[in-house]
């Protein structure tokens, strides 16, 4: 075999590195398409940078409870959002609808307080679009219809995620394929989506099995009875809420059903399993600590847990320790329907993208 000069080595190395990249990056790059999140601070009229990705993306109120999200060069068709209420008082926030306009993604958002009436309040918004494989872990969302059936959806071993009518207001929805390998494993995120009245969704409950991840979900009205609505569910074991694992490096996800989930629904990427913590913080309140993945631009997204029509929240925005570096948030708040403070349960994602 003829010896390679230098100039003809080094060319024929990167050759070997190029090759290697494109088998590795497809993977990396397949989940998602497209992402990005919002943190809208109400009092000062802006977004928190720190809390939005990508720079440069923007919140526009319409009117009092209403606002206009746009997630700069993230569009794509289909996808799913979530989004929480950040606020000391009982609110919440659902989706009215998104789609794409050009390179962006906009996102039209509802906020309410206790009662139903449209209010305007603080919130942490978050988008995902994702096709294709293969993904790091097992993940998937859907866009579920009013009455049952899949607007669209993702399944990371290429199965088909399906979402089923069981009564008014109660859907089960299956990921087939997506096993984690205990009875209850990984973390959901539940948003109504109604562009006309008061919703809520929740996670009932969930089964982890041989065959994928079974979750019940009940969705409401503003007066807490039970309601068919559109709505959005994103599973995760192991991956980010976005579907990528390394990376981002830095995430977490906690389920308190309360007081605490099993351990395999307290993940922290840098610590593994078991390592985020939750504390009473007084009816209705609980601080959530996740260890040393406080790197920004991050996004918080809650849901609450249960068989009830309570409904969970933030009370105000979650902040990066000094000594961790830990992502603190101060407060998850909980309520009745009536707006009361309760302790109930709730999942609980954050997110990082580095």
């Amino acid at each position: 075999m003829p010896r390679l000069s230098l100039p003809a080595r080094f060319a024929a190395s990167l050759l070997m590195l190029a090759g290697f990249l494109t088998v590795v990056s497809p993977a990396d790059a397949a989940v998602p398409d497209r992402k990005g999140w919002a943190l809208w601070n109400q009092t000062a009229g802006a977004v928190v940078p720190s809390g939005t990705w990508p720079a440069g993306s923007s919140v526009i109120p319409i009117s009092p409870g209403r606002y206009q999200v746009k997630l700069v060069g993230q569009g794509a068709p289909q996808g799913v959002v979530h989004v929480t209420a950040i606020n000391n008082s009982p609110h919440w926030c659902q989706a009215e609808n998104w789609g794409q306009s050009g390179a962006d993604e906009i996102i039209n958002i509802r906020c309410y307080r206790a009662g139903g009436a449209l209010d305007v309040s603080s919130f942490s918004v978050f988008f995902v679009r994702a096709s294709g494989g293969p993904a790091p872990g097992p993940y998937g969302y859907v866009d579920s219809a009013p009455g049952g059936g899949v607007i669209s959806q993702y399944n990371s071993v290429g199965a088909g995620n399906t979402s089923t009518n069981l009564g008014v207001g109660q859907y089960q929805v299956r990921f087939p394929g997506l096993v984690a390998g205990g009875t209850l494993d990984g973390s959901l995120q539940a948003t109504a989506v109604n562009p006309q009245q008061g919703a809520r969704c929740k996670i009932r409950n969930w089964v982890s099995t041989g065959g994928g991840q079974d979750v019940n979900v009940l969705c409401f009205n503003a007066a807490g009875a039970l309601l068919n609505t559109r709505f959005t569910l994103t599973y995760q074991y192991k991956v980010s809420l976005y579907g990528a694992a390394i990376p981002p490096k830095y995430y977490g996800y906690f389920l308190n059903q309360p007081p605490a989930g099993p351990p395999s629904t307290n993940l922290n990427s840098v610590l593994g399993l078991g390592a985020n913590t939750i504390l009473p913080a007084g009816t209705g309140l609980s601080l959530v600590t996740f260890p040393r993945i406080a790197f920004t631009q991050n996004t918080v997204q809650v849901t609450a847990y249960g068989s009830n029509s309570n409904f969970c929240g933030l009370n105000t925005f979650w902040t990066n320790s000094t000594s961790g570096p830990d992502l603190i948030v101060r407060d998850v708040n909980c309520f009745t329907n009536a707006g009361a403070p309760i302790n109930t349960g709730f999942t609980v994602s954050a997110n990082s993208i580095l």
